[in-house]
This record gives C-alpha cells, sequence and structure tokens, in this order.
C-alpha cells in the first residue's frame, strides 16, 4: 500500500523531508478497526513530530491523525463497527499514523462519520473537534460558572483549527458570550462567520480591549497559540477564581503568576487517554459520534478552508510549509492518493 514517510526528521525544505513509499498492508487484531483512507488533514503535531522525532532504526516514520473513511476489516473484538461502515478520528501517537492509504485504529477512538459531510469535509474535523471538547467540558467546565465573572470565553487563536470548532461548539451548547482573536482581515472575518461575539486583535494587548468590550472580566481563557507571549495580559484580565487552559508548549511558563487570582491552570492533550489506556478511553469515539449529530442537525460546520490535492509528499509538504508559517486558516486537508 501507499504511504508517505521519512526517516530521519529535520526542515520539511529538505528533500527527504517526505516521502512516497510502500508498505505491508496491516491487518487488524482486537479491537482494532482497518479503515481504507479517503482524506486526511494536517495538524501541527504533524510539524513538530516531523521535525524533531526519529523513527525506530531502519524503520520509517508515517505522521498523521486527522483521517475519513470506509472500515474494510475488523478484529475479533470488535462490536461497534462493521466492514462498510464510513468513519472518522484522529488516532493516537504511538501508532504509524494516517498518511497511508490503510490504516489500523482502535474502535474506542472512531466515531461514525457525519452523513452530511464528504470525506474531506470530515477528516477536517476530529483532531481539533476532541482537543476542543475536552478542553472546553473536561478541563475547564464551561458549564460550571465562575462566581462573579461574566459569563464570557476569550479564544485566544480563534481562526487555527482548534479554535475555529471552539467557537462552534460554545454557541452550539452554551450561552457564553464567545470572545475570540484575531488579526487579519480574513482571520476576522472567519472567527465571526463561526459565530464568535466579538473578536480582539492579539497583536496588540489584550487587556484593554476586553476592558473596552464592556462585559467585565471573563472566568475562562483557552490559549491554543502564543501563551507564553500573552501569560501576563490573561493574568490581567481574567477574573478571581477563573480557570485557563492551553494546549501549546510554551519554552517559559510561570504558573506562580495565576496564583493571586487563584486561577486554576489546565493543559489539554488530546492523545492523553490512548497514550495511558485509560478507562474511558471510549469517551473520544462517543463525543465524536456526538459532535456527527450536530453537524447533521446543521448546528456545526466543517472548518475546512483549503484541500491540497491528493494525499503524495509533494501535497504534504506544501501544507506542512503553510502550517508552520502561522498564517493557516481553519483546516488543511488532501483527498485520496
Amino acid at each position: 500500500m501507499k504511504a508517505v514517510a521519512y526517516e530521519t526528521p529535520g526542515e520539511i525544505q529538505r528533500a527527504d523531508s517526505l516521502v512516497d513509499i510502500e508498505r505491508e498492508m496491516p491487518a487488524p487484531e482486537g479491537r482494532d478497526l482497518l479503515v481504507e483512507i479517503k482524506a486526511i488533514s494536517v495538524n501541527p503535531i504533524d510539524t513538530k513530530i516531523r521535525a524533531s522525532a526519529s523513527p525506530e532504526s531502519g524503520e520509517w516514520k508515517v505522521l498523521g491523525w486527522d483521517a475519513a473513511g470506509i472500515v474494510k476489516a475488523v478484529g475479533d473484538d470488535v462490536d461497534g463497527f462493521a466492514p462498510g461502515d464510513e468513519v472518522w478520528y484522529a488516532g493516537e501517537l504511538t501508532r504509524p499514523g494516517t498518511n497511508s492509504e490503510y490504516h489500523l485504529v482502535d474502535e474506542r477512538l472512531v466515531g461514525h462519520k457525519p452523513k452530511t459531510l464528504g470525506f474531506a469535509e470530515a477528516a477536517a474535523l476530529p483532531l481539533t473537534t476532541i482537543t476542543a471538547w475536552e478542553m472546553l467540558f473536561d478541563r475547564l467546565e464551561v458549564a460550571r460558572p465562575v462566581v462573579g465573572a461574566a459569563n464570557a470565553i476569550l479564544i485566544i487563536g480563534g481562526a487555527g483549527g482548534v479554535g475555529s470548532i471552539a467557537i462552534q461548539l460554545l454557541r452550539a451548547l452554551t450561552d457564553m458570550t464567545v470572545i475570540a482573536t484575531a488579526s487579519r482581515p480574513e482571520t476576522r472575518a472567519w472567527v465571526e462567520s463561526l459565530g464568535a461575539n466579538a473578536v480582539i486583535d492579539h497583536s496588540q494587548p489584550l487587556a484593554a480591549q476586553v476592558e473596552q468590550l464592556g462585559l467585565g472580566a471573563p472566568g475562562f481563557v483557552f490559549s491554543t497559540t502564543q501563551s507564553q507571549r500573552h501569560q501576563d495580559e490573561v493574568v490581567e484580565l481574567m477574573a478571581p477564581q477563573g480557570r485557563y487552559g492551553l494546549i501549546d508548549d510554551p519554552e517559559r511558563f510561570v504558573i506562580n503568576d495565576f496564583k493571586r487570582k487563584s486561577i486554576s491552570v489546565h493543559w489539554e492533550l488530546m492523545y492523553t487517554r490512548s497514550l495511558f489506556q485509560t478507562p474511558d478511553m471510549g469517551e473520544q469515539g462517543a463525543l465524536l459520534n456526538r459532535v456527527a449529530g450536530l453537524i447533521d442537525d446543521g448546528r456545526i460546520r466543517t472548518t475546512l478552508t483549503e484541500t491540497m490535492g491528493s494525499i503524495s509528499a509533494a501535497n504534504l509538504k506544501k501544507a506542512h510549509t503553510l502550517i508552520e508559517s502561522g498564517r493557516a486558516r481553519g483546516k488543511i486537508v488532501l483527498e485520496g492518493f
């Protein structure tokens, strides 16, 4: 089967940063599904791993986690899926990725694809949806108000993949005022189209802009990017006893700064459940099924903004380059081999 992989980590400009290869077809065992990949999307984690993580000696490393496809075969212990089912999911870190014609994935991480979306539209969503859902509803517990705070949340990086779906989840499932950051005309228009109630510019000081909205101090902040840069502003703008979440990897992060206001700090990594095989690992498949229902009911839409052709090393290099530029909006998808 065809796949895209690398042997040596490094810069995307290298000729061998991503290569078209042939691999042996895998066979499902236990709770595995064998999925024929129809579409994938590219996430920042793809670029980070490509730049730094080496495969086992003599092996190729296949990237990719987001996928939509068709179940071709199932392991002996599978009870929720059958060949022919259309599915979507984000996979796990410790197994070969979805940049291949066929892929093995644990059924507990998989949802039934929304009926109203094509494969490309669906592939844009799983990783960012799981990340946003777990942060908003499991870590920050946005359904539990912060006493004395404005019923509002600030999303830093509203036009990115995670921000784009977080805005929609909040508007569909809560009555919170959603403040999103965006700095360019096209990204401001994008977050407004997704339902953001207010938009502020993350290239300017945040606290003063939030104050000017006249809403009061928000009880929640969800930082999807540049958390180190905005930390002081976040501490200033948040309500006492608020809840702050981040998903990026700041080189320096002084958690003590949140102490005076008793702001709790929450990390989210959507791979934690699969990495540690937690008892609630199946919650990821369950939430994907719930979001599929919201999509089919017309309450949430895909965050796909660009399709970069078929799944190949050349096209994946283009996608990685755009993501590393920091100027991507929504999600980039590749479809078919």
